[in-house]
């Protein structure tokens, strides 16, 4: 098949998607600091840190998406989606599920625009690889937050 006969990559709605998801990927990196500073207790300090290595991962998936919108031609946002802070570490560990969801499900919103040509399997790859990652944290998250 010619170049000309795959369905191209939407360029401009993958960077309006990639931008709202890349609000959202703020929030997570800032969240996550925040909920691995903020927790007190002997119980919680083992979730402290991986709260803050879950943070280093979404500031480099923050760049990465910004390198793509850039990539693309787009100019990345720099708004941050609301960011809150939680006394409980039950409350904080709940508060990041829902914001992982919902960063989840902007990412995979790209997807739609990517098209059939290799920079557009590309980026569908990026994708992929970023969600794949937030699931696993969410996973991650959720056994944490079970009691037996």
């Amino acid at each position: 098949m010619s170049p000309e006969e795959k369905d191209p990559l939407d360029a401009e709605a993958a960077v309006d998607q990639l931008n709202r998801a890349l609000s959202l990927q703020y929030r997570s990196a800032l969240g996550y600091t925040v909920a691995a500073g903020a927790v007190i207790g002997f119980e919680y300090q083992g979730l402290a840190q991986q709260l803050w290595s879950f943070a280093q991962a979404e500031l480099e998936g923050a760049r990465r998406t910004v390198e793509k919108i850039v990539a693309l031609g787009g100019e990345p946002t720099t708004e941050v989606a609301a960011v809150e802070h939680h006394t409980s570490p039950e409350a904080a560990v709940a508060w990041l599920i829902d914001c992982e969801r919902e960063v989840l499900d902007a990412y995979q919103d790209v997807i739609p625009t990517t098209g059939h040509t290799a920079e557009s399997e590309a980026l569908e790859h990026r994708m992929e690889h970023l969600i794949m990652r937030k699931q696993e944290q969410v996973d991650a998250l959720e056994r944490a937050r079970r009691t037996s």
